[in-house]
């Protein structure tokens, strides 16, 4: 009887070991459990790629941001007509302003859908003619120049491959349209400023501008 007994009583103390071994300390996360995620960071808003009063013009790409509501977020291209569209708010005119400006107008008409809207305007790709320097004529690489803040003529003609063999720099003009629709021409002395570095030949440039260096007469 006792020899029956005894291995029942040694079967269950195993079984009681092995079930001990396997049951982690309470102090002890098991193996298997999953570590808590962090939560994803809210996103990052695009340094801005142009100067605060670049003025928004046909082609160029704007990402817009409404703070506490993505869905209304969007990236945009400026249509030819001028105008962009996104979640609740159609057709608004953008060229002519600057991101601000057209930030401000969004608020106004998101403020009838949602409490103290917050928009952001940020230019990732300014493409439009507001952005870039028009080089016609004698110059290394006639073309479109990208303007940047400060620039100046010198800086433009040296980004065009500086004067052309035959360029009649002192005869070179500066063709700027104004906000009114009207055109200013201003003379440029280029080959005094290139040649002799006479900086008070080198007048400072604007998006939009056009500079025209002509051929010599022979």
């Amino acid at each position: 009887m006792k020899s029956r007994v005894f291995p029942i009583a040694a079967t269950l103390a195993l079984l009681a070991a092995s079930a001990c071994a396997q049951t982690p300390p309470a102090d002890q996360a098991p193996t298997d459990a999953v570590a808590p995620q962090a939560a994803s960071p809210a996103p990052a808003i695009p340094a801005q790629t142009v100067s605060p009063d670049y003025i928004i013009g046909p082609g160029d790409t704007l990402q817009i941001f409404v703070w506490r509501n993505p869905e209304l977020s969007a990236a945009i291209p400026v249509r030819p007509d001028g105008k962009v569209s996104t979640p609740l708010i159609e057709d608004m005119v953008a060229v002519g302003k600057t991101p601000t400006q057209l930030a401000r107008d969004m608020e106004v008409q998101l403020s009838e859908y949602i409490r103290s809207p917050q928009v952001n305007v940020i230019v990732t790709t300014p493409l439009s003619a507001f952005s870039k320097i028009t080089v016609i004529g004698q110059v290394g690489t006639p073309g479109d120049v990208p303007y940047r803040e400060g620039m100046t003529v010198l800086d433009v003609v040296l980004a065009a491959g500086g004067l052309g063999e035959f360029a009649a720099g002192n005869r070179a003009k500066l063709v700027r349209k104004a906000a009114d629709g009207k055109t200013t021409e201003k003379r440029v002395r280029l080959e005094d400023l290139v040649k002799k570095g006479k900086l008070k030949e080198n007048i400072a440039v604007q998006p939009g501008d056009v500079l025209i260096v002509p051929e010599s007469f022979f």
